[in-house]
């Protein structure tokens, strides 16, 4: 179970981290998007967005328990998992596939569960 875990684990930051990553890179070559006033000046929502799927990619993979036996890679999952229920809602509003990002979702629900003590 354990090797069935860390593949779901691997298999969901791989795939949010390509999209996060492409979504970071594809904001610095559209000036027109739709941008954020912060304290430190003007960014893409998507550069937004794309920021906290690396973050969530690299937690859910982190080796070492910082605090109680596997809370960062749940936490991370669970918050992979919001991601992926609001981009299929989003494409699914505007008659896109959603599949893809709703199997992400059990995934992320895979791991939830599979790593709950």
């Amino acid at each position: 179970m354990n090797g069935l875990l860390w593949f779901a684990q691997i298999s969901l930051a791989g795939a949010f981290l390509y999209a996060g990553l492409s979504k970071i890179l594809a904001s610095r070559q559209q000036p027109n998007t739709h941008r954020v006033q912060t304290a430190g000046g003007h960014f893409a929502q998507s550069a937004a967005i794309g920021f906290l799927e690396v973050l969530g990619a690299l937690a859910v993979v982190v080796p070492f328990d910082i605090w109680p036996p596997y809370i960062l890679p749940r936490l991370a999952a669970a918050g992979l998992a919001l991601l992926a229920i609001a981009a299929s809602a989003y494409h699914a509003r505007r008659q896109g596939p959603a599949a893809l990002k709703m199997a992400l979702f059990f995934i992320a629900l895979l791991v939830i569960v599979g790593r709950w003590p």
